[in-house]
């Protein structure tokens, strides 16, 4: 009887170098939005930080939303834990880095529409990353 094993390391032609890891886009976190991102649940953290990491790779994240009344390349991610909604968001369309404005829990009792108070903050933090982007 013969037993076929699988390679225990991987084997590459002499001279040549193993193979890089993809290079990430930067992540640059604007305001308190990676200490609000830290305050999360667990579970909230994981997921996040998982498509996150989709983003930095220029993979698209599932449950990912557009934003059109903050303009083009502004979106949201989405995730639902015991009953409570939770929300990251970012622009992907400045060419430095991929920005992080802000990461909350969803207290909105008026439906699917985006409160107020965070809505202002949003809107101040992307006035602050396209000021970032442009700097050299």
């Amino acid at each position: 009887m013969f037993m076929i094993r699988k390679p225990t390391r991987q084997i590459r032609a002499r001279g040549t170098k193993p193979s890089a890891p993809p290079s990430l886009r930067p992540i640059i976190w604007i305001g308190s939005s990676r200490a609000d991102l830290s305050a999360l649940t667990r579970e909230a953290k994981i997921s996040f930080g998982f498509r996150l990491y989709e983003l930095q790779q220029g993979r698209t994240p599932r449950d990912m939303k557009p934003l059109p009344q903050f303009g083009a390349g502004v979106y949201e991610l989405r995730e639902s834990f015991d009953r409570n909604a939770y929300r990251v968001v970012y622009v992907v369309n400045l060419t430095r880095a991929l920005y992080v404005l802000h990461a909350f829990m969803k207290k909105s009792k008026s439906g699917i529409s985006l409160p107020k108070p965070d809505a202002e903050l949003i809107a101040l933090r992307l006035r602050r990353a396209r000021e970032l982007d442009r700097e050299k």
